[in-house]
């Protein structure tokens, strides 16, 4: 009976919380559909709103939506009302850098669960609200650069938890109230109307936090201006007709003072200005990059992250700058870095280097890459384009590249690749590859495929990465040794890539996964040796174990798909371009092989012998 009467409460919970989770989700639906917004969001009716819907937070048992982060979605207009405020567990919310306009939602009221609150860089108008005691969970308050006017209310001085308040960029007057918050931590009232004087509260902040305003901090009977108000002379005073020498000299003095000052804020503002511009640039060279003062206002307005339909990522240009970042590794169109935002979610960015293009055609090519949908394509997730950066997003494999467990340090601890594993990298990059040529009625062309760009999914099947790059990059005049391994023979002369000649990078590729050796690579006796030359020498001169990798020569009765694999590679490495396969007809020959993995499947013949595998690579020569 009592275990009964648990199993009816617990049924009633689990019921009466998913009445509550319905209804939280009927909010957002309702506040998507009646708040206009550019960038397509996820939210569907018929799937799972807890760990799906982007930017949407549960909490851990899943009953309420506890957090709502929407960065640069794109919205404008008036936040409608009775749709956020019904999330009455919320505890996050984010709406920065959109175009949000009207006044700061009474309905907000309903909110009292609020700890983190996040509104900078709208058009809200309006006064701010009249009583903050509602929200006293409230931790950290940005709401600047908006057009909030009006004084800034003394109810705030209430918030005992509140650890940060930004209300920068505003046209808040009237004086700053005594906000004595002994967990206020971080503090920005700059560049409003405010005037009086700074309360003694406020001292341990330093002045640039009140500077723009027409305040002045009193310490002990001093009074040190923060903006000087501007006093003409009067010219009915007798005195100011008659000047001395000596204050004709110390005018000519303060004048030259002030001259030399003028000039040298005028100097530190130009660099300053250089500096938003590379402000990107620098937080991500030092690897590390710090909040909100890496690019200016107008740049974030004009040049925000771009996203793609489908993407269910929830940060932007501003969180990409304050995460912390790591170097991937450098390649041929730019440098690489891991980027672990606030939420632990954690993407790959990519600096392009010596673009070629202006924005019109970056952004038409972007929109191409974006658009192709696969499951051995890495999907390109958002770009940002700007006069000193431009930059791509895209989802990050923690299994780190084929390149990377091809030639990693071997040693006792190395998880050697499989037999079977290399088989499904191919297959899933040869894929890859054919949906990437039929797209645009077949005129695109990766124009960069090596070890390097090729990763694995959960899956275990190649993927690839660094699409249609190529097309729009400068051409590189000395491109590195890896990259150079890759290249077909063409390209030396053409210097322009084309589908015939990812075939044969893809060539290349196989070649990698049978020998593992790369495609450029040095002897003991620092000899350099080309991948394919010394293929073609070994195949030529007598058959040997020497082609395969030695961490395959364990794995039984796989000789024949080895040397199938070899014909395959052979023939896409073939030096004139018209006699390589299409990537269609190499992706039916690899799965072929895979399938004669299987004894049950296997030809009674197999292409095994050296001299066939000699014939089809001496064709293409």
């Amino acid at each position: 009976m009592e275990i009964f009467k648990f199993f009816l409460m617990g049924l009633l919970w689990f019921g009466a919380n998913a009445l509550v989770l319905e209804d939280d989700k009927r909010a957002l639906l309702d506040f998507m559909y009646n708040f206009p917004h550019s960038r397509s969001l996820n939210w569907d009716s018929n799937t799972v709103v807890c760990n799906l819907w982007t930017g949407v937070t549960c909490s851990e048992d899943g009953s309420r939506v506890i957090g709502l982060r929407l960065p640069g979605v794109g919205f404008h207009g008036h936040i409608p009302a009775n749709t956020i405020s019904r999330l009455s567990a919320l505890q996050i919310l984010s709406l920065r850098s959109n175009g949000i306009s009207g006044p700061f939602p009474d309905d907000f009221y309903n909110l009292k669960n609020l700890s983190l609150l996040y509104l900078q860089f709208n058009e809200f108008t309006g006064p701010l609200p009249l009583d903050f005691t509602v929200w006293n969970n409230f931790t950290i308050v940005n709401l600047s650069n908006n057009k909030f006017n009006g004084s800034i209310p003394s109810s705030i001085s209430n918030l005992t938890h509140l650890s940060a308040l930004n209300l920068a960029n505003n046209l808040l007057i009237g004086q700053i109230p005594d906000l004595g918050i002994h967990s206020l931590q971080v503090l920005n009232l700059s560049n409003n109307h405010l005037s009086g004087v700074v309360p003694k509260s406020l001292h341990k902040f330093p002045k640039s936090v009140f500077i723009g305003n027409n305040v002045s901090i009193m310490y002990s009977s001093d009074e040190v201006p923060i903006v000087m108000p501007t006093h003409k002379p009067n010219p009915s005073s007798k005195n100011s007709a008659k000047l001395s020498e000596k204050a004709l000299l110390g005018i000519i003095v303060a004048v030259v003072g002030v001259g030399f000052t003028g000039l040298a804020i005028f100097w530190i503002m130009c660099c300053l200005k250089r500096n938003s511009e590379d402000g990107i640039s620098s937080k991500l060279e030092k690897g590390g990059m710090s909040p909100e003062k890496a690019i200016s206002r107008t740049q974030d307005a004009n040049n925000r992250l771009v996203f793609f339909e489908g993407c269910n990522y929830a940060f932007d240009l501003e969180d990409l700058l304050r995460a912390s970042a790591e170097v991937l590794g450098k390649g041929t169109f730019g440098m690489s870095y891991k980027a672990i935002l606030e939420d632990g979610t954690s993407v790959v960015v990519k600096r392009l280097k010596e673009l070629s293009v202006g924005k019109r055609e970056f952004e038409q090519q972007m929109g191409i890459v974006g658009s192709i949908k696969h499951e051995n394509v890495i999907e390109l997730r958002a770009y940002y384009y700007s006069k000193d950066e431009k930059l791509t997003v895209c989802e990050y494999y923690s299994q780190g590249s084929v390149a990377a467990m091809l030639h990693g340090k071997r040693g006792e601890d190395r998880v050697p690749l499989t037999w079977e594993t290399r088989i499904q990298i191919a297959i899933g990059a040869a894929r890859g590859i054919a949906r990437v040529h039929a797209e645009t009625g077949g005129k695109l062309v990766h124009g960069n495929i090596k070890s390097s760009n090729i990763f694995l999914n959960s899956q275990n099947y190649g993927c690839i990465s660094d699409i249609g790059l190529s097309t729009i990059m400068a051409q590189i005049a000395t491109p590195i040794a890896r990259a150079a391994g890759y290249r077909a023979p063409e390209i030396t002369d053409t210097r322009k890539v084309t589908q015939a000649s990812d075939v044969y990078s893809f060539g290349v590729l196989l070649l990698e996964l049978l020998t593992g050796k790369s495609p450029v690579h040095t002897t003991s006796g620092d000899e350099v040796i080309h991948l394919v030359r010394w293929v073609h020498s070994v195949v030529r001169e007598e058959w040997t174990g020497e082609v395969f990798d030695v961490e395959l020569l364990k794995y039984p009765n796989i000789e024949e798909q080895m040397v199938e694999m070899l014909q395959i590679a052979m023939s896409c490495v073939a030096r004139v371009a018209d006699q390589r396969p299409k990537m269609g007809e190499v992706v039916k020959m690899v799965e072929d092989v895979r399938r004669n993995m299987d004894p049950r499947s296997r030809p009674e013949s197999s292409m095994s012998s050296r001299q066939e595998v000699f014939e089809t690579e001496s064709s293409g020569q």
